[in-house]
Formats: structure tokens, sequence, C-alpha cells
């Protein structure tokens, strides 16, 4: 694989790139991803059409270097692993990578998939991330998982054997849940943990079978001031168990944050390829969106005809991509930097600010902006949405 020594600098010849893998064994009630199940797939025709966009993506963004590759979904693991390999092998032919190239795949604790894991390694998969989503049998049978406790126990424990890195997810707020019961799970998770873990508030999203279930009455969520106090009590666990927070649901040990993701959330340029797939890419000077076809066919029968399968590619004008670096840069703990933001923008914070906008969240403690950049305080990130509702719109 070829290296760029100076890669680890900040620069703006860095990219991401995220590849979708958009099939599953069975679809979860509370998934409105981008996810299908097939009975069969053809794994050398996908293989060939992923490769086919990647080569599509390189030609535009050639001379960039690489920090990380994350294959997402859906169930990545469910990709056989020398179709994990040959993309990794095609964007090291296509770009330089980094000397310290995250390289991430999702996967869930299924036996037959925790099996591929030493395979996967010798692909190039250097960092798992497992979708465990709950500790006790009842509330995976709940979230439709497709494993239970002992399957997610032992996934664990071979990730942390044959990955550097690994990371695992888990759902709270759950119908029923208490103080009590979330603070047990979470300390058994804490002590599961390798260096990284993300943990997401149950929401339901219209579309899914949850938002149908919710509203005949089949199950009601903790109340809002419950959830909140849960939100409270993960903060301090994690901070306890030396796990900070380094975004809204995401915990990492110092130094072990998800470099993908940061990537995201600082707005910086990524690939996307495969079905669904979005992107954010500067070319000649503007930054563009891009998506590609998100239906499963369609896009392996567009790439098969045109080498791609772009759905959407729109340049970004500045009003609307400043209003994205603080939608994304306002999630990370340590917010927006007044570096990132110049790099990004071209501009100062508070250039870009409407003064009376924030003025009263400044002064009612829901947003910090100093000579370090502009972040929202704890009791701020309880109230994102509604303090970047009152800051953008």
């Amino acid at each position: 694989m070829p290296i760029d020594e100076n890669s680890d600098r900040a620069g703006d010849d860095t990219l991401a790139l995220y590849v979708h893998w958009p099939f599953c064994l069975s679809r979860c009630p509370y998934c409105d991803f981008n996810a299908h199940v097939r009975e069969t797939i053809d794994q050398t025709r996908w293989r060939d059409a992923l490769l086919a966009e990647l080569s599509y993506w390189a030609n535009q963004t050639s001379g960039r270097t690489l920090t990380s590759i994350f294959f997402g979904g859906g169930t990545p693991s469910l990709m056989d692993p020398t179709t994990t390999g040959a993309v990794i092998d095609s964007a090291a032919k296509h770009w330089s990578f980094a000397n310290d190239i995250e390289i991430t795949l999702e996967a869930n604790p299924t036996s037959i998939e925790a099996a591929k894991f030493t395979d996967l390694k010798a692909a190039g998969v250097n960092r798992v991330s497992i979708g465990v989503q709950a500790l006790d049998n009842d509330s995976l049978k709940f979230l439709g998982r497709g494993h239970d406790r002992d399957q997610a126990l032992a996934a664990l424990k071979l990730a942390e054997q044959t990955f550097p890195r690994f990371s695992f997810d888990l759902i709270y707020a759950r119908p029923g849940q208490t103080r009590s019961s979330w603070t047990n799970e979470l300390k058994e998770a804490l002590s599961l943990a390798g260096d990284h873990l993300s943990l997401y508030q149950l929401t339901i999203e219209k579309g899914t079978p949850f938002f149908a279930d919710e509203r005949a009455g089949a199950f009601v969520l903790p109340e809002e001031n419950n959830a909140a106090e849960l939100f409270d009590v993960t903060q301090k666990i994690c901070d306890q168990h030396g796990m900070p927070a380094y975004e809204i649901s995401n915990h990492a040990r110092p130094g072990s944050e998800c470099r993908h993701n940061i990537t995201y959330w600082e707005g910086g340029d990524y690939v996307g390829a495969g079905p669904g797939a979005h992107g954010r890419l500067t070319i000649n000077n503007a930054v563009h969106a891009t998506e590609q076809i998100p239906g499963p066919e369609n896009w392996l029968e567009e790439v098969e005809a045109s080498g791609h399968a772009t759905r959407n590619r729109t340049a970004i004008d500045a009003d609307g991509r400043v209003e994205e670096i603080f939608m994304m840069g306002l999630r990370l703990t340590n917010g927006l930097s007044r570096d990132v933001f110049w790099a990004r923008t071209g501009m100062e914070l508070e250039d870009a600010l409407e003064p009376r906008r924030l003025r009263p969240l400044l002064t009612a403690n829901y947003l910090i902006l100093d000579s370090a950049g502009l972040r929202t305080t704890s009791e701020g990130r309880l109230r994102l949405n509604a303090i970047l509702a009152a800051l953008l719109t």
C-alpha cells in the first residue's frame, strides 16, 4: 500500500472513503437506514461494481490522501472478505494511504459473521464496530436483533483478540428501562469495551415498524425528563470510566476517537460509494454534495452501464456550507474550532453568526464562544436540535 509520509498533517489533500453494503439477514424494526434483505447476493458482480464506482471517484480526486475507510450498511460483515480486500487494495492503488489509516467495518455479532474476523483482518480491516445494541435477551428480542447475549459476548471477545481496535453500539432509553437497569448495563458494557463505545437513545423514525407499533400503543418510550436523566447518567458514568463523550452519542478513551466520523463532523471531504451513499467533495474549489442511487438493483445496473450511479451532485453555496458546518460541528464536545471553521469556510466564527441569535444562547449558558471556538455546554447538548434551530433559522 502506498504511504504518504506527511499524511498525518491536517490539509486539503486528505480524504475519507465510505462504502455502503446494503444487505442484512433481517430488518430491525427501528432501522430507517438503506438496508435490504435478499435471498442471494452475487458477490462477484457486487465487487466489480464497487470497484468501478471507486475508480470513477478516484479519477476526480487524484492526488488525495486517504485517512480512513468505513464499510457501513446494512451489514458489511455479510460481504465476502475477498470483496472487502479488493476494495481496500483498489483504494490503495487510487490514493495514497495515511500511515495511520483507520479502516473500519460494521459487523453483527452472529457466530457466522464473527468467524470471518480473521479473514477481514487479513484483508486490511483494522477496526470493527459491532452492533450489539443490548446486553439482555429480552431487549434484544424487542429490538429485533438476530443474536442473543452469549453471541454478543463471544463476538466482543473475538474482536478484542483479532483487531487492534474495536467498538460496539448500545441503544438505551428503551421502553421500561430505569436509571438503575441502564446504569448496570452501561457499567457492564464499559467492562467489555475496547477504546470506543457508541451509545444511542432509541428514536422512532417514520416508516419503520416501530413507528406504527408506538402509535398503536404497543410500547411507550420513556418521557422526555426520564430520557434526559438517562443521558446525564450516561455522561457521568462514562466520564468516571475514562471514556468521555467526544460527540453526542460517541465515547472514547482520549486519542481513540473514530477518525472517519470526525471527518464528517468537522466538514471534511469524503467519497461515498455504494447504494444510497452520500459524499462531500471539494473539486475546483467548490464543495459538492453527492448521492448515489439508493435501490440496490438499480444502483448495480446503473454502475454496470455507466461506471457509477450518482443520483445527485450539487454544488453547496456559501450559506449552505456554513449551516452544514455548524450543524455537524456542534455535535462534537469540543465543538467547532476556529482553525477548522476558517479552513472550511474562509470566515471567522463571529462573521458567520447573527449576534441577536447567538447572544441569548450564550447568556443562557447553552453555548460557549472563546478563543478556541464555539461549543455547547453540557446543558446545551441536551437541547442541541433546539439550539441549532435558534441559531440558524
